[in-house]
Formats: C-alpha cells, structure tokens, sequence
C-alpha cells in the first residue's frame, strides 16, 4: 500500500463499510432514496403536475406517476434549455448531457445538476476505486497515472450560463482536482473537438508516462492501446506500461474484446473491473474480480423499479421495487433519481444474479434485440456466442450489427450480421455456421424457431472493410467519446444503410 493510499484509508474503511450495510439494509436504503427524490420532485413544475404531494409510500408513488420515456420529458427539458427553473429540478439546471437519439430522431438531452453528479457520477467513481482497493493490496494506483478516455469535445454553450455536451465531457470539465492531478492526458487535450486529431494528441502524451489504470469504453480504449504500441514500437503493453494494474470498463460489453486485451497485455497482475455508468446515473460497479455481475449501488440518490419483459409492451406495464425482483428473471431498468429522472425508463435490460446483495448484468437494450420470428435475440446471447465462435477460429472482431430479414416467399426469415474483423476468417461460410450453431445454444428461442429450418434460416455475415464502422459514426457526427453503434436492431435501417456503404 503506497503512501497516499494510507492517508485515505479511514475514509476510504467508512464508504466500504456503508457499502457492506447493503447485505443487510437494501430496502431501507431505497426507502430513503425514495424520500431524496420526493423531496427534490415536490419542488418542481413535474411534481406539482402530478399531485406528488400526496404521495406518502412507494405505492402511492407507482399510482401517481406514469413510466415514461425521453419523448415524455423532452417538452419540460427543453423549458430548462431556456433557463427556466424548478421544472424537472429544484433551482437551476447549467448541464445537460447529450444522449443517442430517440424513435422520433432527436438528440436526448439529459439534466446534469450539481446534486446529481456529485451524490451519484463523482460517488460512483470514487467508490469504483475504493472497492477496487480493497481487493487490490498490491496496488500502486496512487504512484501512476490514469489514463481516461472520453469526452467527445468541449461542452458546447447554449447561452451564458447553460452548456451541453456528452457525459463524458461534463464529467471532465468538473472533475475535482484529486483526478485532474493523477490523469492523463490533459483535460484540454480530452476536450479536443476533432476525434481523430484528439487520438494522435493522446497518443503523443501518454506513451512514455507511467499509466497505472485505464478508463474508458472497450472499443476505443482498443483503438488506443493499438495506436500506442504502433508509436512505440511494441507489441505488449506491458513493455510500454510495466505498472498498468486495472481497466475500469463500461457502455459496452467487454466479452467481445477480452482476448484480444489479454493478448496485447500480458501483465498477470492486469484486472479489468466494470462499470455501469450511463448520462442518467451511474448505476453498478463490478466488486470482485472473481464475478463479472455488478453491485447495485443503492445509495447515490437513486430509486429503482424493475419492469418484467413480459410487460413490457402492455400500455400501461407493471414494474416491481428491489424487494420484488427475482435472479434469472429479465427486466427493463425504471429510475428516480435527483437529476429529474421519475419513473423514466432507461433502455437498459439487467438480469440479477444475486440478491443478496444485489448484484446485476446488463443484458441489452430495450430497443437493442431481434424478435423477428420469436427468437428473442438479446445482445448478451450475440457477444457470448460471437466471442466464442470467434476464439475458436482465432479471430478478433472490431465491431458488428445484426438484423433480420423476411423470406417471403419462403414464409421464412434469417438474420443478418455485418462483421468489420481484426483479420477475416478464412472460410467466413464456415464461421456463419458455427456461429449460428453457437446462438442456439446460447438462446432456446433461437434454437425452437432453428429446429429444421422450420421457421428461422442460418444467418448470413456480410464482412465490413476496416473502418467502415467508424466511418459511419463519424457520418452521423458520434465517433468517439461513449458512442457506439447498435449491436442488434429489430428493423433493417442501420444494416441497409451499412450494406450500401460496402456494396452489398
């Protein structure tokens, strides 16, 4: 244990052990959690709308406000846009997070008040590194760099005192001074407008520097790992970093990448540790090195509700407190939270694996599957089963997106997958096979509508030249930072879009 580390220990012990009071306290911690965002509601337009001065219980609560969707709060975030105040928040709103779009096209712009980042985003990573620690003993975090990725550019002013830009980029701007002493590279360099210029910028500032720890999305942290190893001459990251310990990981699923990390860093003492942190809040943190499931943070100002998939798509679905959800069960993610989130439904889908605690995988989006021909495709089936075929034909794969497409004629259907690889297959027939073998082992629905062809067809891969997935975030104005493109998609915009590009 380095010298800083022991003059944090104290405080660092109580967060752990408020941590540990989970086990035994997860309802009560939600009830409370419940009456932060009460109070910070019944102080707004919102609140005063939907009569919350009557709500004296949780089910109250669920009677008296709506699920709803970004298209539901967009006319009450655009009054604070103006610089309104006490609409979705208490007071004044001077950040807004910039979110994927929504079905009808626009831009998610999502309130970042100072309660919010500091009671969740900055304790959420504080106790990201905490709960690190405290398995790491060995650690010489404090003795290196950390080297952050994101922030796709300057938050941009809407007017004097009102700015927007993506989580990221917030998160940077307003990072206390303990993380601007201790990362890399510097917050200007972060803050660059351009990505690609960004990148070459970064890779200048931090190939000789002694980085301890990486943070970042697993796609473009690759493309940096890459970009460094080209600059220095090496082929582990291990020769350039020797004291690199830790990557602490989110927005995307890390079992696609996961070999090809452990290939290009050969360090036995490398970890890599997950966490959910979207624009809405931050949400889980992987504990222990051991288990890939996430801790559910239950003190961060948050309130949580649970909607089962089978109600999903019912006018008005029911959804479940903590107390009520059940391990193996899949369910779409409702937050209240004191950044003006109430009963908002995500667009996250989790499973728990735990309840005691609580801990949770992320298992897609609401609006990230293929259920086609009743297969129920869900995005955690496609990266396990990719990963798989993938390590068995020794390749690497950089990015995807799949879709169905109806045979009519056939009366029958098949999905679609455009692949950009690391280094192609060479009998890319072959590997569409074993993965379509591999997804019905991983889905029984997939398996059910697979058998004999009866209803679903073997898929087809369509290989994506190199870049042609960075290409077309930069065409929508997304490269870099916390974007990604959408790894299923019921419908065939985004793939058509993909094969015309490529000339299929």
């Amino acid at each position: 244990m380095d010298a800083f580390t022991r003059l944090i220990y104290t405080p660092m012990s109580l967060r752990l052990r408020a941590i540990e009071s989970y086990n035994t306290q997860a309802l009560q911690l939600q009830e409370r959690q419940l009456k932060r965002v009460l109070r910070c509601l019944q102080a707004t337009d919102y609140g005063r709308q939907h009569n919350t001065h009557t709500i004296k219980s949780q089910k109250d609560y669920a009677r008296t406000l709506p699920i709803v969707s970004y298209d539901h709060i967009a006319p009450y975030t655009d009054r604070m846009l103006t610089g309104e105040r006490n609409i979705l928040v208490r007071g004044f709103c001077d950040r807004f997070a910039v979110s994927s779009g929504t079905s009808a096209g626009r831009s998610k712009r999502l309130p970042v008040n100072g309660l919010h980042l500091q009671a969740c985003h900055f304790k959420g990573a504080s106790d990201t590194l905490w709960l690190y620690l405290s398995t790491r003993p060995d650690s010489r975090f404090f003795a290196t760099k950390g080297l952050t990725l994101g922030g796709s550019q300057k938050p941009v002013s809407l007017t004097n005192t009102i700015s927007q830009g993506d989580l990221s980029s917030i998160l940077i701007e307003k990072m206390p001074s303990l993380g601007n002493m201790i990362r890399v590279p510097s917050k200007k360099t972060l803050l660059m407008d351009e990505w690609n210029t960004k990148m070459e910028q970064i890779i200048r500032e931090v190939a000789y520097a002694n980085v301890g720890s990486l943070s970042g999305v697993p796609s473009w942290m690759l493309h940096l790992i890459k970009g460094v190893l080209q600059h220095t001459g090496r082929e582990d990251l291990s020769e350039v970093w020797p004291q690199l310990e830790v990557f602490f990981h989110g927005g995307i699923s890390f079992l696609p990448y996961r070999e090809e990390y452990r290939r290009l860093i050969s360090s036995p003492r490398m970890q890599y540790r997950e966490t959910y942190n979207a624009s809405e809040g931050f949400f889980g943190i992987q504990n222990d090195p051991s288990d890939s499931s996430m801790l559910l943070m239950l003190d961060y100002g948050i309130y949580y509700e649970f909607i089962p998939l089978a109600e999903l798509d019912k006018e008005h679905p029911t959804a479940v407190p903590l107390e009520g959800v059940k391990k193996g069960i899949t369910y779409a993610l409702v937050i209240s939270t004191l950044g003006g989130l109430y009963r908002y439904m995500i667009g996250d889908t989790v499973t728990f694996t735990s309840t005691h605690p609580y801990k949770i995988k992320i298992v897609g989006r609401t609006a990230s599957y293929i259920n086609a021909f009743g297969e129920e495709l869900m995005v955690f089936n496609a990266d396990a089963a990719l990963t798989k075929v993938a390590h068995e034909f020794g390749v690497t794969v950089r990015d995807y997106t799949a879709a169905p497409l109806f045979l009519n004629e056939e009366g029958k259907g098949r999905h679609d997958w455009v692949i950009e690889f690391e280094q192609e297959p060479e009998d890319i027939e072959a590997f569409a096979l074993h993965l379509h073998k591999q997804l019905r082992l991983e889905n029984s629905d997939y398996d059910a509508k697979s058998y004999n062809n009866m209803t679903l067809l073997p898929l087809k891969i369509y290989v994506a030249p190199a870049g042609t997935f960075n290409a077309y975030l930069a065409s929508e104005g997304k490269l870099g930072g916390q974007h990604k493109v959408p790894r299923l998609k019921n419908d065939r915009s985004l793939i058509d879009h993909l094969l015309k590009k490529i000339g299929n």
